[in-house]
């Protein structure tokens, strides 16, 4: 069975009603009832954590296959994150001193931050090598941001503040909600004394991400709207700050769909629409991905979790992904698994098999981590194709489905 039909067996089976489970959750009922009928997507790993408590589980395997072990009784959790608790549980007066960290000059923070984004966006295998560089790196953004003064200073804080970004998106795919949003709130609190419109903009996008994500889309929802009017820019905005602005609005739109407010989210999307022509081009500023494309993908997101499959794949055709590179591999990853569930639910084998290869190609690593990318393969192993047999099994094998 899908991850939805076994969500509503489970349910079923506890007794529970769609209306209880859903509230218990923070989504709506008609959410929990596209999400037993497959007609919107499940893909958070912290959502299947939190529906799988309330139904009485002791494994998230329970509702996504046998192969895929995320146990709720065991630790389960990636190697890096007890070095990172340990680094985001200390006192900042005490980083760089109580733990390793040498103060650097400001801009050698902001190229070692840069540095580790780059492994993080564009290294298909990126987890164990970025979750042993943070706790060192966020010891030494603290111990730098003592000694910095003027411009430098203002330098060393973008730094730690993209760094805590870092930390906030990294901690949220591993799993670890409630470490992600303390770094997402502390990066959040550091970006509001600087009084810089566009760094609080890009912190409040921070946080609503790991808001949406946690279920609590109503006070993501609040928190972009109330930035948006506060964070508004000028004639004379620079660009980072057209791309904070830019991307609050995309996340205004994820939580206003998954909050039942579909016509607030196609109003924000084409807001957005028009913030992306102000810039008037893709970048990823403030690790935000803003731009022309983006905003285009969030709308093949949106039709997608209305339930219109159609035309989430009519606007798919008109999104090119840029080839310089200028997209982080996830922002690319997750659209195409959007657009090989769209082809799924349609009933189209042939098109799921080729976004399957796709995002295979594009992201070894990633795949593995994505539900909705098993459910796929299972459902094809079903009834294969005989010239769809080899490649099937071969991706199968890859993300764990035939283990």
């Amino acid at each position: 069975m899908t991850t939805g039909e076994l969500i509503k067996y489970y349910r079923t089976k506890s007794g529970k009603t769609q209306a209880a489970v859903a509230g218990l959750v923070g989504r709506s009922e008609d959410w929990l009832s596209k999400v037993e009928r497959n007609v919107i997507k499940l893909d958070s790993i912290s959502m299947l954590f939190a529906i799988a408590r309330e139904l009485g589980l002791d494994n998230v395997a329970d509702l996504v296959g046998p192969a895929f072990d995320l146990s709720l009784a065991g630790s389960g959790e990636h190697p890096s994150v007890p070095g990172i608790r340990r680094t985001l549980n200390t006192p900042p007066s005490l980083l760089g001193t109580g733990l390793p960290g040498d103060a650097l000059t400001a801009p050698q923070l902001a190229e070692r931050v840069t540095e580790a984004w780059g492994i993080y966006e564009t290294q298909t295998e990126r987890y164990a090598p970025v979750g042993e560089m943070l706790p060192g790196l966020l010891a030494e953004s603290y111990a730098t941001l003592r000694q910095t003064t003027g411009e430098d200073d203002l330098e060393a804080t973008r730094a730690l503040v993209s760094l805590l970004h870092l930390h906030q998106v990294f901690l949220r795919r591993v799993g670890e909600r409630k470490l992600s949003l303390r770094a997402a709130d502390r990066a959040m609190q550091i970006s509001d004394e600087t009084g810089d419109p566009a760094l609080i903009a890009a912190a409040a996008w921070n946080v609503c991400g790991i808001l949406t994500s946690s279920g609590e889309v109503a006070d993501s929802l609040e928190l972009a709207r109330r930035t948006i009017a506060h964070c508004r820019p000028g004639d004379d905005a620079s660009p980072e700050h057209l791309s904070a602005y830019g991307a609050l609005h995309l996340a205004a739109v994820i939580a206003a769909v998954r909050d039942s407010k579909a016509p607030t989210a196609w109003d924000l999307l084409h807001e957005a629409d028009r913030v992306a022509a102000r810039l008037g081009r893709d970048a990823n500023l403030f690790h935000t991905s803003f731009g022309p494309t983006n905003v285009r993908m969030h709308g093949v997101h949106l039709a997608a979790e209305e339930g219109d499959v159609a035309e989430a794949l009519h606007l798919a055709d008109a999104v090119t992904i840029p080839a310089d590179g200028v997209l982080p591999l996830e922002r690319t990853t997750r659209y195409l698994v959007e657009v090989m569930h769209a082809n799924r639910v349609s009933g189209d084998q042939y098109a799921t098999l080729h976004m399957l290869r796709q995002i295979m190609e594009a992201s070894p690593e990633e795949i593995k981590y994505f539900p909705l990318v098993r459910e796929a393969v299972q459902s094809l192993l079903k009834r294969p194709r005989p010239h769809m047999h080899t490649e099937l099994h071969r991706i199968a094998e890859h993300v764990g489905v035939l283990a």
